[in-house]
């Protein structure tokens, strides 16, 4: 077995600790001493090796990218790479950092959160961020899904993305955090657009619904990305129930590893 995890965070002790993340931890996923620490590069590759994982992709702050967590990919690009959290709303501003970040580090991805900024996805504050993306040959996930966290979920509805993609049909999307409970709706719209994916990062894979399976079987083999989004859910654990699937063969390849090899690192040196 082999895996590319996209969603990592070694920072979560000394990162910063909204009151909807330390919710999200004790009350959702119920492991708050688990998730807020910090985790050391020689912990991580410990944990990759026993499990089967290639390379993880650790999520910065594009404002400031925490140095403790750059170092990672410095030290070692062969395993990690980055994925940025970008706040639209920030103008010019994020859009500077974000391509300063893809010229000086292993930026393979950047990351939007609609319900940390109260706006969906099809809002004109992300659409200069969209041209940005496209124009760096970067991938962008927006969370999608009611969020665990106590916050507004109606931003998240997958269809906002409908006129995203199709106005952006160059833009490689990724649906983050699964789509639930619109998993219906984020299938029709994979099926509709070539360049829109979904990531299954911070849902255990045991819980996953049978008709995604049953696109993973069929239409979407490309489609669907594992990712843990470890520590908030162990990626020994993710891993296991991924194995215990009903997938066909070559699918599981696919969902842990091909389908991330080829949106964030062929073509790439």
């Amino acid at each position: 077995m082999r895996a590319i995890d996209a969603w990592v965070s070694v920072n979560m002790g000394s990162g910063q600790r909204p009151d909807f993340l330390v919710r999200v931890a004790e009350d959702y996923f119920k492991r708050a001493e688990h998730i807020f620490r910090d985790i050391s590069q020689a912990e991580l590759l410990d944990l990759m090796e026993r499990s089967g994982v290639q390379k993880a992709i650790l999520t910065v702050d594009a404002v400031a990218p925490q140095r403790e967590v750059l170092a990672f990919a410095e030290a070692r690009p062969d395993r990690f790479a980055l994925s940025a959290y970008v706040d639209p709303r920030r103008g010019m501003t994020a859009l500077r950092e974000l391509e300063q970040l893809a010229r000086n580090s292993p930026l393979v991805l950047a990351r939007a959160v609609p319900f940390m900024i109260g706006l969906p996805a099809d809002d004109r504050a992300y659409y200069p961020l969209y041209t940005r993306c496209i124009d760096l040959g970067l991938p962008i996930s927006v969370n999608t899904g009611i969020p665990g966290p106590p916050m507004p979920g109606r931003c998240q509805d997958p269809m906002n993305l409908d006129e995203v993609c199709y106005f952006f049909p160059e833009l490689k999307l990724i649906m983050a955090h699964g789509a639930d409970p619109w998993w219906a709706v984020a299938i029709r719209l994979m099926i509709k657009y070539p360049n829109l994916y979904l990531m299954t990062s911070a849902f255990a894979p045991a819980y996953l619904p049978a008709e995604l399976i049953h696109f993973m079987n069929t239409r979407g083999r490309d489609k669907v990305l594992y990712a843990s989004n470890h520590p908030v859910l162990p990626m020994e654990r993710c891993l296991r129930e991924a194995q215990e699937l009903d997938l066909r063969e070559g699918v599981l390849d696919r969902y842990l590893y091909g389908n991330a090899h080829h949106l964030f690192f062929e073509g790439r040196s």
